[in-house]
């Protein structure tokens, strides 16, 4: 294990400061063992981020620098993250239990973000209104300020990235709170700005529990927007704290994921896209492909091979994985791990039938079995709520109109799939899911460059691709009456 700090603290104003709500104990969850302490903010600390963001805003630090200057700046934010990716990736494997592998591919998404958020900076122009020979009017595009951005414990690199390189680019100054659980590896993005040449208070990072800090900023009067993914319940009582300041929202709040598996589907490509829909992270994937709709004429077919697949991944602590390949690490908690497994055993009660895996592995640390599921019903909970651990359930259809029945049959519709060599079949269940994008014959076909968001619970609004800039920025229009 490499040495890293006992003692881990925020970073308001330009400062590494204690937390006013005392320290918390970040655990490795392949172990059991306590890595190091992370400073706790409270709401005064929490106030005093958003004050040192709104100051920078204020002051124009970000607003009036030219774009492409700033497009700079939070490209370099990337590069600092690749030169580190090493000594980040082995943080982030400690902390959250991913194969060293995975955490590298993280590192290497989050510096992606900023590339390509870097590149889009200086792209967003506003536009001129023709209102005739006795006006010049125009559109500008005005951050919105201080953009609060609430981060998940499972991909708390990309997700954060995912959030903050496009406020930078479009001029705001944010307030991150990481996730408790994995707190650690977020200290490098203010390193990152600092290296960048960001002003003081442009990146804050205040750690906290959700009900203190994370109520703080969600609630706080001088944020002016909030970015949140998690789960439903939080999302919504975000949602009603920012609905109390007229602030705007995004909400990423997990799914139910279904691939529709049709009888000329390729059984044998698909087995790659089983190997990372619902084994890569654990799991612990908002739009994992947690359920797997085949036709009946396949199913015996697919769970054999769903079977292969999840009984030849290695199980075992993220640090002793560092190369790419069949294994698999640690959940992120034993209380995370107990959860998927008491939703499995729930499953089998009701008259699912475990195909293999379902227990957790007996040997300390966080760590679950794949499991693949048959004989499951739509109307089952393993069916309806979200697991978030290495659990794959299957189910036959007859036809296409019960494929999509049963695909939209939750409260989720974050994203979907079709397995297909009909592009006609493909096309026309991309159009009748119920989902913010779906994937045909490639479970994760996209990247950074793709809108992603979903519909229903869900949540709302959109990240990734030129679509999240709009999250980050205001409309102004300029009328002005010439003189004849």
């Amino acid at each position: 294990m490499p040495d890293i700090a006992a003692y881990w603290q925020n970073h308001i104003d330009g400062a590494w400061v204690d937390g006013g709500a005392g320290r918390i104990a970040v655990t490795d969850p392949a172990t059991g063992e306590t890595l190091a302490e992370q400073a706790l903010a409270d709401a005064a600390d929490v106030d005093r981020a958003v004050q040192a963001a709104r100051r920078v805003h204020l002051a124009g630090a970000l607003r009036d620098m030219r774009a492409l200057e700033r497009g700079r700046m939070v490209q370099a934010m990337g590069r600092y993250l690749l030169e580190h990716a090493d000594e980040i990736a082995e943080v982030l494997t400690l902390e959250q239990g991913k194969p060293l592998w995975e955490s590298r591919g993280e590192v290497e998404g989050a510096a992606l973000y900023f590339e390509y958020y870097g590149n889009q900076a200086s792209t967003l122009e506003g536009r001129s209104i023709p209102l005739g020979a006795g006006y010049f009017d125009w559109t500008e595009h005005e951050p919105l300020g201080v953009s609060a951005q609430i981060i998940p414990w499972n991909f708390p690199l990309e997700m954060t990235a995912r959030s903050l390189a496009p406020a930078l680019a479009t001029g705001n100054a944010c307030v991150v709170k990481p996730p408790e659980m994995t707190p650690l590896s977020n200290a490098w993005f203010a390193h990152a700005a600092q290296a960048a040449g960001f002003p003081a208070g442009a990146v804050n990072i205040v750690c906290g529990y959700g009900a203190e800090a994370g109520a703080a900023l969600a609630g706080h009067p001088q944020v002016n927007q909030i970015v949140f993914t998690g789960s439903v319940p939080t999302g919504v009582a975000i949602a009603r704290a920012a609905a109390g300041n007229v602030v705007p929202c995004v909400l990423e709040l997990g799914g139910k994921s279904a691939a529709i598996v049709h009888d000329d589907a390729d059984l044998a490509a698909f087995e790659n896209d089983i190997r990372w829909g619902i084994f890569f992270n654990a799991g612990q994937v908002c739009s994992a492909m947690s359920r797997v709709l085949v036709h009946e004429s396949r199913e015996a077919e697919m769970l054999e091979r769903a079977e292969t697949i999840a009984k030849s991944l290695s199980v075992g602590p993220g640090v002793e994985r560092p190369d790419t390949g069949a294994n698999m690490g640690a959940l992120v908690s034993p209380a995370q791990r107990d959860r998927a497994a008491e939703m499995v055993a729930r499953a089998e009660q009701h008259g699912a039938r475990i195909v293999t895996g379902g227990r957790p592995l007996n040997r300390p640390g966080a760590f679950l079995e794949p499991t693949v599921l048959a004989g499951v019903t739509p109307d089952m909970e393993i069916a309806q709520e979200e697991v978030f651990g290495p659990v794959l359930s299957v189910m036959s259809f007859r036809d296409e109109a019960e494929a999509i029945e049963i695909a939209n049959g939750t409260d989720y519709g974050l994203v979907g799939g079709v397995f297909t060599a009909d592009l006609d079949r493909a096309t026309r269940a991309a159009r009748a899911i119920g989902a913010g994008q779906v994937f045909v014959n490639e479970w994760y076909a996209g990247g950074v460059e793709t809108p992603f968001g979903g519909y229903g619970k869900s949540g709302y609004g959109r990240e990734k691709g030129r679509e999240a800039l709009w999250n980050y920025v205001q409309t102004k229009n300029v009328a002005v009456r010439l003189r004849a």
